[in-house]
């Protein structure tokens, strides 16, 4: 109980200071997004690697055959990757407007509270999905639902700690176009 006092008096005095620096005149610096290409790259990496690593052990465990659980996750990815970029979108920022940070510098505990507010917006979107799909119950589906949260909550912390280190933002993302012969150096 101790240490939970200590962390609400950390982030209370967190909240002054920003609230201080806003009312100091000082404007937050507004950091740059994901380009709209960029974040259809991350979608689709993590949609694809998501489906090759998460396919084959929901059929073994759920018992839902391998073809229509291929169908199932597609669907649900798709459902996902809207999800994706609605919600890292804005979660950017929102985080960008609060702290003046990008995504790729966010803090290890920040990308714990993500990963898990985005499996949990993802269950209420994705839980009546598997019940019509499979025909499986309420419980049933919110066990295999809370399953499948809880896998892709770790693939989702490892893979956009992946991705914000190897595609930082602000760097280029593409190689500029080589210089034509006739150019001068």
């Amino acid at each position: 109980m101790k240490s939970s006092a200590v962390a609400f008096r950390s982030y209370g005095a967190y909240l002054r200071r920003l609230s201080s620096s806003r009312s100091s005149g000082l404007p937050l610096p507004r950091p740059k997004l994901r380009s709209f290409r960029d974040r259809l790259r991350q979608i689709a990496l993590f949609e694809v690697g998501g489906l090759l690593l998460i396919t084959p052990p929901f059929a073994w465990v759920s018992g839902v055959p391998l073809v229509e659980s291929i169908g199932l996750l597609a669907l649900l990815a798709l459902v996902a990757a809207i999800w994706n970029g609605s919600f890292n979108t804005g979660f950017d920022w929102v985080e960008g407007r609060l702290t003046g940070r990008t995504a790729d510098r966010r803090p290890l505990r920040l990308r714990l509270v993500h990963a898990v507010l985005f499996e949990g917006g993802l269950l209420l979107l994705t839980l009546p999905v598997i019940i019509m799909w499979t025909g499986l119950g309420w419980i049933e589906a919110l066990v295999a639902d809370i399953a499948l949260a809880l896998t892709y909550t770790l693939y989702a912390f490892f893979f956009n700690l992946s991705y914000d280190r190897m595609f930082p933002i602000g760097q280029p993302q593409v190689r500029p176009p080589p210089k034509a012969i006739d150019e001068p150096s």
